[in-house]
């Protein structure tokens, strides 16, 4: 496995890997792995030549300084993770290398960004399209590899691919879970031990919700999901919002939308979790 910290030598060998028509996949990662990330690393092995894995904490996607100051790091046990994973290049720059200038670029995706995390996260999403667009540049990848549990931030990188006009196919892959049903997630290592107790109920809960749109209301099921997380102390709900999984944009009934999906962030003290899952739903509801 090959490790590069600056963007001349591992364009230098990207350029070497095309010259020989070598695939390349690209997963993009902000480290702390788990086996959310591994899936896409093994997904990513099976249909290209060779999987690139990039390490970059991005100070210019967090609207919250003090979620990027605790955001782990641990790149030794990451670079071992990958090591044993089969991905054969890894790219870990600074933040000065990937910014020599602050960075100044405005993209626009319209509806997309207005709802859900980008409206309780403003800057967010120009800051994600903002390293992509330079990790793509980098790395010329043929296919790169994102999971759903970031549905929107996927929605968002179609966008930026589809308004860049880049020959790259963006692969979603599926969240990966816990046993107990909690969506892996770098952050969930900060958690107490009592949090991560509770913590899988939002999965629960949302499960709950999709079961429920066979019976009830889509204003039913949304106030009896309120109702749920506001009853547990430990949740505090950022938001949560059932929407076209197509366009982003919110629902009122059933009949509006053929790919509902639940969305939810909460809060468990300073730790943000989020979470979604697809429904499949009698469309006859109003």
């Amino acid at each position: 496995m090959q490790i590069f910290t600056k963007i001349n030598d591992i364009k230098a060998a990207i350029t070497l890997l095309k010259s020989k028509k070598i695939r390349i996949g690209f997963v993009p990662t902000m480290g702390a792995l788990h086996n959310g990330h591994l899936s896409l690393i093994s997904k990513a092995n099976a249909e290209n030549d060779i999987t690139v894995c990039s390490i970059f904490v991005n100070p210019v996607q967090f609207n919250n300084t003090e979620d990027f100051e605790k955001y782990p790091v641990q790149n030794d046990k990451d670079i071992e993770l990958l090591r044993y994973s089969g991905c054969e290049i890894v790219f870990i720059p600074t933040v000065k290398e990937m910014y020599p200038e602050p960075p100044n670029e405005k993209f626009n995706f319209g509806t997309l960004e207005d709802v859900m995390e980008g409206a309780f996260r403003p800057g967010h999403f120009n800051g994600v399209a903002i390293v992509v667009k330079k990790l793509f540049e980098i790395i010329t990848p043929d296919s790169a590899y994102f999971g759903e549990k970031d549905f929107q931030q996927l929605m968002i990188i179609k966008s930026l691919v589809k308004q860049l006009n880049l020959h790259i196919e963006i692969v979603s892959c599926p969240i990966i879970r816990e046993s107990d049903g909690l969506a892996m997630s770098s952050r969930n290592i900060r958690l107490t031990e009592h949090q991560r107790k509770i913590a899988p109920e939002i999965h629960a809960l949302l499960k709950k919700c999709a079961d429920h749109s066979m019976e009830f209301s889509l204003e039913q099921v949304k106030s009896e999901f309120v109702r749920s997380i506001e009853a547990i102390p430990e949740f505090r709900l950022d938001y949560f919002e059932i929407a076209d999984e197509g366009n982003l944009q919110p629902i009122s009934n059933w009949s509006d939308s053929d790919t509902p999906r639940a969305f939810v962030a909460i809060f468990m003290d300073k730790v943000r979790l989020i979470d979604n899952m697809k429904i499949f739903c009698n469309f006859a509801k109003s």
